[in-house]
C-alpha cells in the first residue's frame, strides 16, 4: 500500500500529461492521505474525449458515505476486490477510472529490521501515471460537491523489486505474503484507462517490469 507520494506541479502536469490546469485550487507536493491532490480523468462534458484535471481528496468517498471525514482508510484498493468491495464497485462498474500524477512514490522497507522509507521514480524522468478511481460525492446538507480518488494496487509477491516492501507477516508463508505495489500506467496506456471498456482496462491491471524503476532510501520529506 502507499501512503505517501510528491505530486507534480502545474506546469510539470501542462508538460508530461498535455493537460492545462482547469481547476484553480492549488495543492502541496508532499501527499498523505485526505489531502487534496491532482488527478486526470475523463472529461464529462466532453462529448467525444478529453482528459480533464481534477483537484480532489486522497481518499475516495463512497455514495453512501454519511461524511466527508470517513472513519476508516480508503486512499488504497485492491484491485482484485474492484466488483465486490461496495466502497469501490460502482465507481469501477461505471469506468470512473483515472490517473494519478506522481514525481515519486514512497514504499516502507523492512529489511533491517526497522522501517527505512524508500523513493520511487521512473528510469525515464517522467513522471509516474498511476492506476486510480474517482468519485464525486455531495453532502447532502451543504449540497458541497467532494471530488476523490483511491490508488489501486495489485499483489507484488513474485515482483523482484516491489516484493521487498512492507513489513513481513510472520503469520504468511514467504510466498503468500500479499505484498502490495501501485500500478503504473505507460503513456501509451492512459487513453485506452481512461476511456476503454472495463475488459480492456482491467488488461493493464499489472505489475510494472523492475527496469522502469529507479528506487532507493528516501529522506524524510518536509511537511
Amino acid at each position: 500500500m502507499c501512503n505517501r507520494y510528491i505530486a507534480p506541479t502545474a506546469a510539470d502536469l501542462e508538460r508530461s500529461f498535455r493537460i492545462e490546469r482547469g481547476n484553480p485550487v492549488q495543492w502541496k507536493q508532499h501527499v498523505y492521505p485526505r489531502a487534496q491532490a491532482p488527478f486526470i480523468r475523463r472529461d464529462r462534458h466532453d462529448a467525444s474525449y478529453a482528459r480533464e484535471l481534477v483537484v480532489g481528496q486522497w481518499g475516495l468517498l463512497p455514495w453512501f458515505a454519511k461524511t466527508a471525514k470517513l472513519p476508516y482508510s480508503t486512499n488504497n484498493a485492491r484491485s482484485e476486490e474492484l466488483s465486490a468491495k461496495p466502497t469501490y464497485r460502482d465507481p469501477w462498474k461505471r469506468g470512473q477510472r483515472c490517473i494519478i500524477p506522481a514525481i515519486t512514490f514512497d514504499e516502507p522497507n523492512w529489511e533491517s529490521g526497522k522501517n527505512v522509507w524508500w523513493s520511487f521514480r521512473r528510469a525515464d524522468g517522467e513522471p509516474w501515471g498511476l492506476a486510480g478511481l474517482w468519485s464525486s460525492w455531495t453532502d447532502k446538507t451543504s449540497g458541497e460537491v467532494h471530488e476523490s480518488f483511491t490508488m489501486l494496487t495489485i499483489n507484488a509477491d513474485d515482483h523482484p523489486l516491489m516484493s521487498r516492501m512492507h513489513k513481513p507477516d510472520p503469520k504468511l508463508p514467504p510466498d503468500r505474503q500479499d505484498k502490495r505495489s501501485v500500478i503504473p500506467l505507460e503513456p501509451g496506456d492512459w487513453d485506452q484507462w481512461l476511456a476503454g471498456t472495463q475488459e480492456e482496462a482491467r488488461s493493464l491491471l499489472r505489475s510494472a517490469p523492475v527496469d522502469i524503476f529507479i528506487a532507493h532510501p528516501s529522506e524524510e520529506p518536509s511537511s
